[in-house]
């Protein structure tokens, strides 16, 4: 029998998870139910994934038992609240709201479901994400191979304790947005020196895609990889310097740090 998933509150992110889904060699092992803020957005998703689609979030943990919740993190409690009656002991509950600890999606939930919280990024919607989750209470391991599986389908997924879930926002949450202004940064850069800004905006992103998957494939250390393009008197360590100097490496550690930080603070609020 197919597992039934329901997302509280399609959004992009739930949008990805149900075609990587869809698509993966594993699609006949699911079946899809979905939940919008509004019947036309409701309308247009069902058109769209050939789902299942509507506002009723009671409805839709009455008739699934693993419902991942997609919903803003502020609209959590009272999604959770209002799905509570209908939640039972066999229900798993996923949750991909930023800062929300596995203790209040269990307690706003009524405390009977297994929950895994799970933060995604937004290269997921390219089947290029990072997802790192973490298991709470109640949960079992076929829960987390589920979870493992949802996840694989649009990136990587990788099982952490939850104490070092706000350090994963910090880093991959967030990370994207760091890496966006490093490419605009580096496709500036090439404005400067000549070169059209399409051009340059490709041979800064594309560099970085090649560079990651350097890291990723070879798997050796990244001061490795660096000293492997760093010539002696060459122009590679004049640009170091530059980046040195100008205290690139300890930025964005400090960004890191402060989107933790604050990933912290939300979580108590």
């Amino acid at each position: 029998m197919a597992t039934r998933i329901g997302i509280l509150g399609l959004g992009k992110m739930g949008e990805a998870l149900v075609k990587g889904l869809q698509s993966s060699s594993h699609a006949k092992n699911y079946g899809f139910e979905a939940t919008t803020r509004s019947k036309e957005s409701a309308l247009e998703a069902s058109r769209k994934l050939g789902i299942e689609c509507h506002t009723d979030n009671a409805k839709l943990a009455a008739s699934c038992k693993v419902l991942v919740l997609c919903v803003k993190p502020h609209h959590a409690r009272a999604v959770l609240e209002e799905i509570a009656p209908k939640i039972t002991r066999d229900h798993l509950i996923i949750t991909i709201a930023a800062s929300l600890t596995t203790a209040q999606v269990a307690e706003w939930s009524g405390g009977k479901a297994a929950v895994v919280r799970a933060m995604p990024n937004t290269p997921c919607l390219i089947g290029e994400g990072m997802t790192v989750y973490c298991e709470g209470s109640g949960v079992k391991p076929e829960h987390l191979k589920l979870t493992d599986a949802i996840f694989s389908t649009v990136g990587r997924a990788v099982a952490l304790e939850e104490s070092l879930m706000d350090g994963v926002t910090g880093l991959s949450g967030c990370g994207p947005a760091y890496i966006y202004l490093v490419i605009e940064a580096l496709s500036e850069a090439g404005v400067k020196v000549g070169l059209p800004r399409k051009t340059a905006t490709l041979l800064a992103a594309q560099t970085l895609v090649g560079a990651s998957k350097m890291v990723l494939e070879r798997g050796e250390h990244p001061a490795a990889l660096k000293d492997e393009v760093t010539t002696p008197a060459g122009c590679t360590i004049d640009g170091l310097m530059a980046l040195e100097e100008g205290k690139l490496r300890v930025t964005l550690i400090k960004a890191v740090l402060a989107a933790t930080k604050r990933s912290r603070s939300l979580s108590k609020a």
